[in-house]
């Protein structure tokens, strides 16, 4: 369906009259009327009643009008999305109580004009796809992954290096510390339902693993952080690892421990992906912003794996 036949549609049942429809458009009235006798042929329909105070939509043209506008809003929005200037910058968080939405968030109070689409991919290989598609601009990632490298469109940069702490119930045997070693931890369970084979972050913790002896558990279902905060709770024998910069809140009567874990810390290396060609100006405000607030990257006294993208 020609979209100037729809916009001219549009735009008499909005003036009343073909001579303002036209001049809006910026054609002459005999042209908006071809346009619409066009139209109405495609239809197979009328769709205007001539009467003395102007044209009227029939009963058809009525029906017709509120898809006539659809129409042009998609149309609106196909054409913008092709306009990196003009649409939003699409991000991938992973999660929303994440370190990375968090900086996503400090992002766009610093800088509340830009206007942000947020999403949530599954994993690497979903938000490197979306990312060399188009279908977004960039994504919170640890990368990369062992005997997967980035392609070499996509660029990284590391933003945040997020420290790993101990969650724990009030009845769990560490408790009471202020901070416990990494060596301290081998041989108490640490319960992360979350963790699903193929993805970074399985690929960090099987390394945390291997390189420490740790014991983490993924087994039974994950309903959520929720449902983990109560089990935590409630069971003595359990605990979790949890970024320092997520975003929790649970009862108070939970008695939930946060402790710092040391010697080395483990962090989580968070970095931006975004693809080398993106002109989205966006895309450089927010690298721009992430690399003036980024804290140093492989400090010492800190752990990340070897494949761990270098700045």
């Amino acid at each position: 369906m020609d979209l100037d036949t729809v916009r001219t549609f549009v735009a008499v049942a909005d003036a009343g009259r073909f001579q303002e429809a036209a001049a809006d458009l910026g054609i002459t009235q005999q042209a908006a009327s071809k346009r619409i006798a066009v139209l109405e042929r495609k239809l197979g329909v009328r769709l205007f009643t001539r009467t003395p105070r102007g044209a009227e939509p029939t009963i058809d043209g009525q029906a017709f009008l509120p898809h006539a506008r659809e129409l042009l809003r998609v149309a609106e929005r196909a054409r913008a999305s092709v306009h990196a200037g003009r649409r939003p910058l699409r991000v991938d968080v992973i999660a929303s109580r994440g370190a990375a939405a968090g900086l996503l968030r400090e992002f766009h109070r610093t800088h509340p004009a830009i206007e942000l689409d947020v999403l949530m991919l599954f994993d690497i290989d979903a938000a490197i796809a979306a990312i060399r598609s188009g279908t977004i601009d960039a994504s919170f990632r640890a990368v990369t992954a062992p005997g997967r490298p980035l392609p070499p469109d996509i660029a990284a940069a590391r933003v945040l290096d997020e420290p790993l702490r101990l969650l724990t119930g009030p009845a769990h045997a560490l408790a009471g510390a202020r901070s416990v070693t990494v060596a301290r931890l081998v041989g108490h369970r640490i319960w992360m339902p979350g963790i699903v084979p193929g993805t970074e972050w399985a690929a960090y913790y099987d390394d945390l693993v291997a390189e420490f002896g740790l014991t983490i558990e993924a087994t039974g279902p994950n309903f959520g952080s929720d449902a983990l905060l109560d089990t935590i709770a409630d069971t003595p024998a359990l605990a979790t690892f949890m970024g320092e910069h997520t975003r929790h809140v649970w009862p108070a009567g939970y008695g939930l421990r946060l402790i710092p874990v040391t010697d080395p810390v483990p962090v989580y290396p968070h970095a931006l992906l975004w693809h080398r060609d993106n002109p989205h100006p966006a895309l450089a405000a927010l690298r721009s912003h992430l690399a003036s607030t980024a804290g140093g990257h492989d400090a010492a006294g800190t752990w990340v794996p070897e494949w761990v993208v270098k700045d």
